[in-house]
């Protein structure tokens, strides 16, 4: 058994690593133009999406696009300026972790902010993962008041 795996069947590199092309496939997308379902098409014919959790990537593409609407309406009062003027790499960031806060309750809060900030340390501009830290943290605490102790 590979020790990386929880006990919940969960490999939790390769959630991260699903992340991390989620965010860069929903870049592409909005960037792009293309359907999503050609997206997801296009990125699981990489090689290193192998070692991704390709389901939870799917989950996490179709759910930002399904819910696009309703993420950014609920983003928005945690915004300084309107969402299609952040940052084209942090709103994917904040769309994925949105979604993630929202429908993905099997996800504990924490990972979801941990995760949005490396990966916009990772593909944000300089200062976009504290950005990215304070809007998260603050629709946690409206979305997940009882596991953030708000």
């Amino acid at each position: 058994m590979n020790p990386r795996i929880r006990a919940d069947g969960i490999d939790p590199a390769a959630r991260s690593r699903a992340r991390r092309r989620a965010v860069q496939a929903l870049y592409a997308w909005e960037l792009g133009g293309n359907p999503m379902r050609r997206v997801i098409e296009d990125f699981r014919s990489e090689q290193d999406m192998q070692i991704a959790d390709l389901e939870y990537f799917e989950d996490l593409l179709r759910g930002v696009e399904a819910n696009r609407a309703e993420l950014d309406a609920a983003l928005a009062p945690f915004l300084d300026r309107d969402i299609q003027r952040v940052d084209p790499i942090e709103r994917a960031v904040l769309r994925l972790s949105a979604y993630e806060l929202k429908f993905r309750l099997d996800v504990p809060y924490r990972v979801v902010l941990n995760e949005a900030v490396e990966v916009a340390k990772r593909f944000g501009s300089e200062q976009g993962h504290t950005y990215v830290n304070g809007v998260l943290d603050k629709l946690a605490h409206a979305w997940r008041s009882a596991e953030s102790g708000n």
